[in-house]
Order: C-alpha cells, then structure tokens, then sequence
C-alpha cells in the first residue's frame, strides 16, 4: 500500500529549517511520505537522518500530495488540503511547540538529538561562532577574540567557525585558527563531537544544540522563550533587559546592544558546568 504523501513548505536560514524538523519526524514515524521545501542545504540533512525522502527548493504541485504544510506569512495556495501556519507565534512559547500545537501533534515525541554520525576529529575543540544572519544578534567581535584567548590560556582548544554570513570577519580572524564551512553535511558530523560551542543566536547555534554538543547562546534582542536551540545541553545566556527582546528594532542603547555585552569568564564558566557528565543544560 502506497505512504500517504505530505509536503512541509517553510523558506529561511538554518535555524529556522532545523526547526521544523520535529514535524517530519513525527509524520514519518507515523507512516508518511514526507518531502520538503525550503532550504535545500539545511533540508540535505532531514534526508541524512530519514526524517524526509525530498527535498525542493521549489514547490512541486501540490495536487499529488494528500496534505501539504504551510509555514509562511501568507497563505498563497488556496486548497482543500493545505494546513496554514503562520510562522511567528504571538505567545511566548518555544516556536517548535508553537507549530506542533497547531498541527495537533504535541502527543508525539520526537529525537532531543538530531542521529546524525558524529566524527571525533573535533574532539579537542571548543567552537566559536561570532556571528548570525543579522549584526544585530551579535556581540562585538572583540568579546569572541577575547574569550579565544581566554580558552587557550585555560588550556582549551578553541576554533573559530567561519559560514557566509561571516566571510568580511576573515581578515579580522586571520591570526586565530579558523574553519570555513562549505559542506554542511561535514560540518555537522564534525561539530557533533566537538567538545563545546559558544555562539549567538544563529543557524549554527542552533545545529550545535540540536546535535547535542555542550552549547551556550548568547541572546540579547530575539526572545530566547521562542527562539531557543532545540537540545537538552544548551544554555541560553540572556539578560532580559527592559527593552529587551527588541529585535528587528535597531538599538538605541549606549554603549551599543547593552544585552550583549557578556563578560568572556562568565561564558567560559557557563560552558564548563553544561560539559559536565552529570549536566544536563537548562
């Protein structure tokens, strides 16, 4: 007998593709045939986990499928069966419940750690990301510099994670050591068995928390209530300012984005209780 066949729409970066995971988890564990379309990089690995048998960059006609998800701001496909979903909850609840709240699914559980193969050449490593997919999220760049410096004279081994969003940062970094992620695949196994991960509220963080690696965020303007990593060993660090969250505001604050001004100890002595065995983060 042929799967019941369900097509997930949601467009945007990683963190927001990685998201809405769980929904096709679910969906598959309940005997769908279950094809994505969105961010086709990010989607390669709800493939590698079996999560979802496609993935389209664009949307395939929807006729052929017996349901089909839309996470979008407007509802542009009017059919008997399209489920609207508009992608930003008005509440403060985790966006994940959020969506499966809408789709009736909140019975169903789903993997706190995303089962993909982990590589251990990592193993030493603590990962620093200083970026996201807007300036806003981020901390001056002198705070990651210094808390690298931190970890080595402490005895770790930090990385800086480099993706396209931080590519004008390359020659500012150029005297840390520094990794280019093209693959993102690769990037995933590889950060799966890394000691631990610092960084902002970004698609990476995200992945980082999702793969169940150690893993403090630094929030400042997005609300951590509805945008916190998916993971049972994240930490959110958020100061929950009076005009905090503001985000897409710009910030009017002296000094600049006061929410995100963490010192590097206070960081470092975060990650360190999350790496404990007996840790479970928060």
């Amino acid at each position: 007998m042929d799967h019941k066949k369900i097509l997930i729409y949601r467009r945007g970066g990683l963190g927001d593709s990685l998201l809405i995971f769980p929904i096709a988890e679910i969906y598959k564990k309940l005997g769908w045939e279950v094809h994505l379309v969105g961010n086709t990089d990010a989607f390669q690995l709800a493939l590698e986990v079996g999560f979802a048998s496609k993935v389209f960059s664009e949307l395939p006609n929807v006729e052929t499928y017996d349901e089909v998800i839309l996470i979008s701001v407007k509802k542009f496909i009017n059919a008997p069966n399209i489920k609207w979903i508009y992608p930003f909850p008005t509440s403060n609840e985790h966006i994940t419940e959020y969506y499966l709240k809408k789709l009736d699914l909140r019975k169903y559980t789903f993997s706190e750690i995303l089962p993909i193969e982990r590589f251990t050449d990592w193993s030493k490593y603590i990962i620093l990301h200083p970026g996201s997919g807007s300036e806003k999220k981020n901390p001056p760049l002198e705070l990651y510099k210094n808390l690298y410096l931190l970890l080595e004279k402490q005895g770790f081994s930090p990385l800086f994670v480099i993706g396209e969003a931080e590519l004008p940062l390359v020659e500012q970094l150029k005297t840390f050591r520094t990794y280019k992620v093209k693959n993102l695949l690769l990037f995933a196994k590889l950060l799966k068995g890394a000691k631990g991960y610092i960084g902002n509220d970004s698609g990476f963080s995200h992945l980082s928390g999702y793969l169940g690696t150690p893993t403090i965020v630094l929030f400042g303007p997005t609300n951590p209530k509805i945008w916190k990593p998916l993971g049972k060993r994240v930490k959110v660090l958020y100061k929950g300012l009076e005009c905090s969250p503001c985000f897409p505001a710009n910030c009017h604050q002296i000094p600049i984005k006061k929410c995100l001004l963490y010192e590097p100890h206070y960081i470092l002595n975060s990650l360190k209780n999350l790496m404990k065995p007996a840790s479970g983060g928060e």
